[in-house]
């Protein structure tokens, strides 16, 4: 991107969108990128893919400068592009929301609690297959042991259908909805309320290895929902009108999530806090975890039609549906966060941060 437009587009970036009052406040989500960029072998490629070769010390750099610069941003956003070069990934991208939602429950089994949430089971084995052939580098196999045969770990028609974790002591929590839990399986992480009002979180431990299977395909191929009018809210009214479907549809996603329980959170994938509107889950294949990215693009707007939304982001989470250059904007857990997750489905134009005393030592 030519520095021209970049100071543009920086120009038009504003902490208040994000729900910050000044640049500084993004100090401790980007102290947490970079103490996971730390961790990675400095000299080993973090993106490699045309147009974009960066080492993990490269994010490193980018992370320390812009750390060094926030105090200036307030005053002068367009240091951004004076400091850093702007690498758009692609014409424009597809930009998702995910949120952390709130379901009532109960730790122990009692009554108006039949759903139950999973902790790992003890025999969901999973291997890195990169150990036995270059060509799957990158790649897991989940899998359970069968009379002395590896087999597919169960899935959710198994698990909810037909019982198989049953008797096993794996129930960390009772719900009261299976919608719901299927629901918090796609976000990954939520607040469980409990009966005594206690707030307890519960986080991703593991799934079972099984394809994720978008219910919004499903239903628009059976004729039962437009794609395009498929958001959260309208599965939720469709699954609740048709009570006779609901099993059958639910189970044609084999995924299975499992969770912990925890005090705090959410966590994205590289064991860091997520913020509301900065955190994001990305193909770590196309962008590396802890980068910065500017997002240009608009959201669903509760007063009605959408607003404009420009951004600097972190990229500090994955997900099973976020592939190539999609990008899912973490949307925190409150009313305008479900309401703004439940509708996303927007173009947006995401640019990677590079630091230019970076590309310059490069040379």
């Amino acid at each position: 991107m030519s520095s021209s437009e970049a100071a543009s587009l920086s120009l038009g970036l504003t902490p208040s969108a994000q729900g910050l009052s000044s640049w500084r406040e993004l100090t401790p989500g980007l102290r947490r990128s970079l103490a996971y960029v730390s961790s990675r072998p400095a000299h080993a490629a973090a993106v490699d893919r045309p147009g974009l070769r960066l080492t993990w010390a490269d994010l490193r750099a980018t992370l320390e400068d812009l750390l060094r610069l926030l105090p200036a941003l307030d005053r002068d956003p367009a240091v951004l592009a004076r400091e850093f070069a702007w690498f758009q990934l692609a014409p424009e991208t597809l930009l998702s929301g995910y949120y952390e939602p709130w379901l009532k429950a109960s730790l122990t089994p009692a009554p108006g609690y039949p759903v139950p949430l999973y902790g790992p089971p003890d025999d969901l084995q999973v291997v890195d297959l990169g150990r036995f052939h270059p060509k799957w580098q990158g790649q897991q196999l989940t899998y359970r042991v069968v009379n002395g045969r590896v087999e597919p770990y169960h899935d959710r028609a198994a698990i909810d259908g037909r019982g198989a974790l049953n008797g096993r002591g794996l129930e960390i929590a009772w719900t009261r909805d299976p919608v719901d839990v299927f629901f918090l399986q796609i976000q990954g992480s939520g607040r469980l309320v409990l009966p005594d009002g206690r707030i307890k979180h519960v986080l991703y431990a593991g799934k079972n290895g099984r394809e994720y299977v978008s219910l919004a395909k499903i239903m628009d191929q059976r004729g039962l929902l437009p794609r395009e009018a498929a958001s959260m809210p309208a599965i939720r009214s469709l699954l609740a009108e048709r009570p006779d479907l609901r099993r059958e549809l639910l189970d044609t996603n084999p995924s299975y999530v499992f969770f912990r329980l925890a005090d705090d959170g959410p966590y994205g994938s590289a064991g860091q806090v997520l913020t509301p509107f900065v955190s994001a889950a990305v193909d770590r294949g196309v962008m590396p975890l802890g980068a910065v990215f500017a997002l240009d693009t608009r959201l669903p707007a509760p007063e009605g039609g959408e607003e404009r939304f420009r951004g600097l982001m972190l990229a500090q989470d994955t997900g099973g549906a976020i592939k190539q250059t999609r990008v899912d904007l973490f949307c925190g857990s409150d009313e305008r966060g479900e309401f703004v997750a439940g509708r996303l489905k927007s173009q947006a134009r995401v640019m990677v941060l590079v630091s230019k005393r970076v590309l310059d030592l490069g040379k």
